[in-house]
């Protein structure tokens, strides 16, 4: 925790850095403006480049948030079909739950033990993962329905196998996902041409503040966005708590059959 938060006062440092440097340099091309005469002209310039900047900034912002969100909500969806296949193995009979449970307890120990550190390592799924899943499709494929209540719960059971293979593979996405260079050029780009521009004013303590202020916050929303952009590696990890619940809720692995 602490080296998140030491990584995130860098991060806007950085920022507050970038800031200043450019708008010191700037004064000493231009020689600072004497006559007030640049003001104006350059107020509008920067209105105009801190206007765009902040859309791209928001738009960006809100796209990696909803990103984050979507995997959460994704791997809730993915516990409660295996939570679903789970139970309904119980449910359709006695001679037929065990294997399918254990390779269910099984896939859900390799998710929370090595998958979820894999996709932040390599973003890539687990194949171990891949192997468990695929011996519980083909077991469910097996089973032969004796009655009508029977073929209810076979078909329950093959839609959320197959619902669970379709939130692997979004998590993939997830991981693999990453925000194009061309943004960062773009932000980092907004920060420097907007201390361009506060030239015009001079380096007292007041101004020097505000620039501050407006690189700190820069930097906050560049973090952000850097933090949400790998939800799988610091600062912003998502945890598998819905996996973790879930084996929690399992307990034991059942006996093998």
């Amino acid at each position: 925790m602490n080296a998140v938060v030491l990584f995130g006062i860098a991060f806007v440092g950085g920022t507050i850095v970038v800031t200043l440097v450019f708008y010191f340099l700037m004064r000493l091309i231009m020689g600072g403006d004497p006559t007030g005469k640049d003001r104006e002209l350059a107020g509008a310039i920067v209105m105009r480049i801190s206007s765009l900047h902040a859309l791209i900034l928001a738009l960006v912002f809100a796209q990696e948030m909803i990103e984050y969100q979507q995997l959460k909500f994704e791997s809730v969806t993915e516990a409660n079909a295996i939570a679903d296949v789970y139970f309904d193995a119980d449910r359709y009979g006695a001679s037929e739950k065990a294997p399918i449970q254990q390779a269910l307890f099984e896939y859900v120990q390799i998710v929370v033990d090595e998958e979820w550190r894999l996709l932040g390592t390599t973003g890539q799924l687990s194949p171990a993962a891949w192997n468990k899943w695929d011996n519980v499709y083909q077991r469910v494929l097996d089973l032969t329905p004796t009655n009508a209540r029977q073929q209810s719960i076979r078909e329950h059971m093959l839609s959320d196998v197959h619902r669970i293979a379709e939130a692997r593979d979004k998590r993939e996405n997830s991981g693999t996902d990453s925000i194009s260079i061309i943004f960062w050029f773009a932000a980092v780009s907004g920060v420097v041409f907007m201390a361009l521009g506060y030239y015009p004013y001079p380096p007292d303590p007041r101004n020097l503040l505000l620039l501050s202020v407006l690189g700190a916050f820069t930097g906050i929303i560049l973090f952000f966005i850097y933090a949400f952009s790998d939800p799988y590696n610091p600062p912003a990890t998502l945890k598998p708590t819905a996996f973790e619940r879930l084996l929690d809720e399992l307990a034991t692995p059942p006996a093998s059959g």
